[in-house]
């Protein structure tokens, strides 16, 4: 099996291999081996399209479920007592 992730250390790399093979075929850590960890130089080498869609330079990441805080009317203020 061929797997590319995306992320700022190789490290993270094995860690979010782990995390995905558990996830999405429950294989455990002792019977998952890896072989080899490539850092992938040219843009060209990518194969997987949910990789290849990270690469492009206007990609924005919207926030669909933000909430906005709204302001209180009643503010909570410390009683003076002196």
């Amino acid at each position: 099996m061929y797997k590319e992730f995306r992320e700022l250390s190789r490290a993270d790399a094995v860690k979010s291999l782990y995390q995905d093979m558990a996830a999405r075929h429950r294989a455990r850590f002792r019977s998952i081996h890896i072989l080899r960890v490539v850092e992938i130089e040219k843009t060209e080498d990518i194969r997987r399209p949910y990789i290849k869609q990270l690469l492009q330079n206007n990609i924005r990441f919207p926030l669909p479920h933000r909430v906005s805080k709204a302001r209180s009317t009643f503010v909570a203020n410390r009683p003076v007592t002196f």
